[in-house]
């Protein structure tokens, strides 16, 4: 690994092939950032619980928790904290859990299948279903939130709604990026297509895709690499590693997930996404030294 200090940048980088990986993130032309733990502090909050089919809100975070209690991700962690802080009592009442990537969590209670996801695991994958007169109810719930949805024998019980506030960076950083040369900048998440517009327009990005998968992701870089362009992928998760793979410098954060610092080219050590802009204005310098320094061998 390599260390770089270098005049205003306080926090170090550490790269498994320095020179390649500068030369990509000054010839890059996208960049794709995810979402949660990148663009946000990764320290959601439960904003709001919208209970259906009878169920009351106690009973319907009582369950989530007990479901979510199993999941290191920061969503999970914050109905589990949300629990918590109301001093409701979740104790194992549910068979093995199975965690399905980039969907949910899914397992039985008294003997009846419970799940807990996204709104394509529950009502797509797992056919979970919504009575006609509360239809209006689910889609009245606010898209500022990003939101997890809870079903019991197939029907749905809760919408909790996840409040995770963007870094106060954020929007700074995609302006200096785009003022550096970069044209394209996509977000790629899990959320659902509503919560991810509004975060799209906030930040004045050129594009965003919702609701996508691991393997959309690498598969849009793959596609990006099929029109000539060098890519950078931002990201911090367990679903982000694939696209850190793929991408032609893949940056993780170190307060991410071990298999996203372990895959990407790059590891920022401050949780800033400052270190890009500066990273890009380096590689841009260094590689305009090196032209210099082969123009001026190739003249001698």
């Amino acid at each position: 690994a390599y260390e770089i200090n270098y005049r205003d940048w306080s926090s170090d980088v550490c790269s498994s092939d320095l020179g390649k990986s500068l030369e990509a993130v000054s010839e890059a032309q996208t960049v794709v950032f995810d979402k949660t733990g990148t663009l946000t502090y990764a320290q959601p909050k439960v904003a709001r619980i919208v209970t259906f089919d009878g169920m009351e809100e106690k009973e319907a975070l009582r369950i989530s928790a007990c479901l979510e209690e199993h999941f290191p991700h920061s969503m999970a962690n914050a109905v589990v904290e949300e629990a918590k802080r109301r001093s409701i009592i979740h104790d194992e009442m549910h068979s093995k859990v199975k965690y399905v990537v980039a969907h949910g969590i899914a397992s039985e209670i008294d003997g009846k299948p419970a799940v807990i996801g996204s709104r394509h695991f529950v009502f797509e994958d797992e056919h979970c279903k919504v009575s006609d007169d509360e239809r209006g109810k689910l889609e009245a719930v606010s898209p500022e939130y990003s939101h997890l949805y809870m079903a019991v024998d197939g029907r749905l019980k809760a919408v909790i709604c996840i409040s995770d506030p963007l870094k106060k960076e954020a929007s700074r950083v995609i302006r200096e990026l785009h003022e550096l040369g970069i044209n394209r900048i996509c977000m790629m998440t899990g959320d659902n297509a509503e919560t991810a517009a509004a975060i799209a327009e906030e930040l004045d990005l050129d594009e965003f895709h919702a609701g996508v998968l691991p393997e959309d992701k690498a598969l849009f870089i793959r596609r990006e690499h099929e029109a000539g362009r060098t890519v950078i992928m931002i990201g911090d998760g367990v679903n982000d590693a694939p696209a850190l793979s793929e991408a032609d410098a893949g940056i993780s954060i170190n307060t991410g997930a071990a298999i996203a610092k372990e895959i990407s080219d790059i590891t920022i050590s401050a949780d800033d996404l400052e270190k890009i802009v500066t990273m890009r204005r380096i590689a841009d310098a260094t590689t305009r030294s090196e032209e210099r320094r082969v123009g001026k061998e190739c003249r001698s």
